[in-house]
This record gives C-alpha cells, sequence and structure tokens, in this order.
C-alpha cells in the first residue's frame, strides 16, 4: 500500500531532516552545464557517473517529465583534514560518501513505501570506489572483450559492466545537464559560487517522486 505523501515526508526526515519538496518544473536543465563538465573539470571522463557515461541533457528533460516532484535535499560538507583542497575529490571524500549513502536511502525508503519511481540523483564525482574503472590503467577486462580501439560509444557503456555498485551509483544532477544553482534557489534554498576552498560547502542531492 502507497503511503500518503505527507507521511513519506515525515518519514524520510529519519533519514535526512534537511530538505524541501517542489515541483518538477522547478528543476532547470540547460545545456551548457555540460560544456562546463567537458571543459574545464579535472574528473571529465574519470568517473562512471560523469560525462560521457552518463545522460545527455536532452534525455534529462524527458525523466523529469515523468515525475511531477522532487526533494531536493541539503548537506553541510565537511573536509577532511590534512587533504590539500587542489586534491578536491580527496579533499571532500568522507562528504561525498555520506551524500551519495544518504540519497540511495532516501530513493530505497522512497520505493519501499510504494513510490515505485522514486530515484536519486547527487552531485560531483562518485566515491563509493578509491579508483573508478575509467580511472584504472590496467584496461585487460575491455580488451578481453574487444572494447579497447573501438569507437568511443562502445567505451561510453561497456564499462559500466564492471562497476561493483551498480545498484547504488547514481548520475550527478551537473553531470545530466541539471542547473543545480538554479534548481536549489528555485526550491527555496540559497546557493552562490565559493571563491574559497575553506568556506562552507553545501551540496545538494535530488530525489524525484511520483
Amino acid at each position: 500500500m502507497k503511503t500518503d505523501l505527507d507521511t513519506l515526508l515525515e518519514e524520510l526526515t529519519h533519514i535526512h531532516p534537511d530538505f524541501k519538496l517542489t515541483p518538477t518544473d522547478k528543476i532547470e536543465v540547460g545545456a551548457w552545464v555540460r560544456w562546463k563538465c567537458r571543459y574545464g573539470c579535472k574528473a571529465y571522463g574519470k568517473h562512471l557517473n560523469c560525462p560521457p557515461y552518463v545522460p545527455s541533457p536532452e534525455e534529462t528533460r524527458k525523466l523529469i517529465t515523468c515525475y511531477e516532484r522532487a526533494v531536493v535535499a541539503r548537506f553541510d560538507a565537511k573536509p577532511n583534514p590534512g587533504v590539500q583542497p587542489s586534491h578536491i575529490h580527496h579533499f571532500l571524500w568522507d562528504a561525498i560518501k555520506e551524500l551519495y549513502d544518504t540519497m540511495f536511502e532516501l530513493e530505497r525508503y522512497a520505493f519501499l513505501s510504494g513510490y515505485y519511481k522514486a530515484f536519486a540523483m547527487v552531485g560531483l564525482c562518485c566515491a563509493h570506489c578509491d579508483e573508478c574503472i575509467p580511472e584504472q590503467r590496467d584496461l585487460s577486462p575491455y580488451r578481453a572483450c574487444g572494447v579497447v580501439g573501438q569507437s568511443p560509444t562502445v567505451l561510453d557503456h561497456v564499462p559500466k559492466r564492471f562497476c561493483e555498485h551498480q545498484h547504488k551509483m547514481r548520475p550527478g544532477m551537473e553531470a545530466c545537464g541539471i542547473d543545480v544553482f538554479k534548481t536549489v534557489r528555485n526550491a527555496g534554498y540559497e546557493l552562490e559560487v565559493l571563491t574559497s576552498p575553506y568556506e562552507k560547502i553545501t551540496f545538494f542531492g535530488l530525489l524525484l517522486l511520483e
């Protein structure tokens, strides 16, 4: 039996208390977002939940039309002490893992409550493994499958078969073309560009509900 929405939202606060419900027409998607990933982000092509391994902005727009509402969740991110900010992924490693694990639990709880279309999206690069498959130098599994040397289209999809966390790995919002700044502001949160890695860092996740 499907839990009514108010009850579900109350129960989700026991997993993570800081979120806002928003209609999906407040989720902004732009082609320019993926260009920021491709040109400027050192992690491009290194993680399976980042471009070019994730759906395009056009596909994201189609996905969002399947839903009427979403939950935007806010997380306070604490950097790992002793790690240089220039190594941003490891600088924020534990905080990213907390974001990913929590968003997965929110999705799972909503699914088990009758919201079978529930789907979570995260932010930043995946931190489930110390080294993601595209980062690994040993490409022997792909050579064995006849993948290495083939077209980029094949490479974009086949490595996912070797992911050890396929059941819980979710795509990043910005990776799929979502304008996180505008979407978060539309939901009622404040978000500004940081000018220093030592300023307070905030993460956001998205849970699509129907």
